[in-house]
């Protein structure tokens, strides 16, 4: 069944950005992955299920498994996404277990799906799976949170089949300190963090920074043995937000042979409206409404965005912030990373279905083919194998 989105797209006719049949034809032969997929929270929403279609402006998911095959998304790193809180064994007891769920049930949607989708561990797994019709399903690890302060369950989600982790999200933690926090605790890693660092790398997972403060940046740049990756970030040059980064440090992270990952993000100011975040509230809650509640919220939503359209960020800036990492990092070093269903999507990329533009876009700004597969997966999947060769030589 095609959602109201994408058929209001088919008949909108064709714009600037439409991708032409080799376009599509193009997307398709490559190996597309996306680094940062916060769809495992939706996989605990009853009745929600992975493998229907589902309709954005509904219940704002934008990937699952009908769009993935129409948007040429062959996979990426489902993230185990567990948010802060204090900094007490209470605390820690009670987001290890949240982590834990969210595992199981990234583990039960793909049993359930086992004929579409499979886990992979490594680029040699990526390629097979891809060859085999099925959709990749990496792991990663938002927030180190939960491990609280027992490195060892590292070693436990690797066995799971986790191979990137964050340290921090939105607020310091016993890891180190975050981009976004008011204050700085440790000013940079703490004594923990580095021993997190060390961990990661005797594991071979990948170190990921998004969300880290410039300091935990710098050291973690310089403790790692392996390139490292922001999984979700984007320039400073495009928009001032302390979750991105500058160009100096872009260009740092290129030269230790890392790679950054474009967010979709904190590209502009928020574009705020009362009326627009209630409804989002109430879409927030969809599975909870009764049909008849639910009528009334695609009617709200409706009057709402006819009455005060989003103004934020549309797919030229997104497009802008992609040029201008690859214009500063080398086509090397860049890949996607755009927050699906954790706040990403901008007007014109609104889900998943929509990322043959970004193709078409670059072969336009005359990228080769073989470059432009370095960016959708070339580039994470051979910092994932650095992390992996590095960690064997070491046994």
């Amino acid at each position: 069944m095609i959602s109201l989105l994408a058929l209001a797209i088919a008949l909108s006719g064709p714009d600037s950005d439409t991708p032409t049949p080799a376009d599509r034809l193009a997307h398709q032969q490559m190996l597309v992955l996306d680094t940062h997929l916060d769809t495992p929270e939706l996989f605990e929403h009853p009745g929600w299920k992975f493998d229907e279609w589902h309709d954005r402006d509904f219940d704002k998911s934008q990937i699952d498994l009908p769009r993935m095959e129409q948007g040429g998304l062959d996979g990426g790193f489902f993230v185990i996404y567990t948010g802060q809180g204090p900094l007490t064994p209470e605390g820690y007891a009670k987001a290890r277990d949240a982590a834990l769920t969210r595992e199981m049930w990234i583990q039960r949607v793909v049993a359930a799906n086992s004929d579409k989708m499979e886990f992979a561990t490594t680029p040699e797994d990526a390629y097979r799976i891809a060859k085999a019709g099925k959709r990749i399903v990496f792991q990663s690890i938002e927030n180190s949170y939960p491990l609280g302060t027992d490195l060892t369950l590292l070693k436990w989600y690797y066995d799971q089949g986790v191979r990137m982790a964050g340290p921090i999200h939105f607020r310091n933690n016993q890891f180190g300190d975050s981009a976004t926090d008011k204050v700085k605790q440790w000013n940079g890693l703490s004594p923990l963090g580095k021993q997190w660092v060390a961990e990661m790398n005797r594991l071979g997972m990948v170190i990921d920074v998004s969300h880290s403060s410039d300091d935990v940046f710098d050291q973690a740049m310089a403790l790692s043995k392996t390139p490292i990756i922001a999984s979700h970030s984007g320039p400073k040059a495009i928009y001032n937000h302390p979750r991105n980064l500058d160009d100096d440090r872009m260009r740092k992270l290129a030269k230790a042979g890392g790679v950054l990952q474009v967010n979709s993000v904190y590209l502009v100011d928020g574009d705020h409206d009362d009326a627009r975040n209630k409804i989002s509230n109430r879409q927030d809650d969809w599975h909870a409404l009764s049909d008849a509640e639910q009528k009334k919220l695609i009617a709200d939503k409706a009057k709402a965005d006819a009455t005060n359209p989003y103004q934020g960020a549309d797919f030229e800036l997104f497009m802008k912030s992609l040029l201008h990492c690859i214009a500063v990092m080398g086509v090397d070093h860049v890949g996607i990373g755009a927050d699906w269903d954790g706040g990403g999507g901008v007007r014109g990329m609104e889900d998943i279905t929509a990322l043959p533009k970004i193709t078409a876009r670059l072969k336009k700004e005359g990228f080769s083919d073989t470059d432009i597969e370095k960016i959708w997966s070339g580039n994470v999947l051979r910092v994932l194998k650095a992390a992996e060769d590095w960690a064997a030589k070491q046994k």
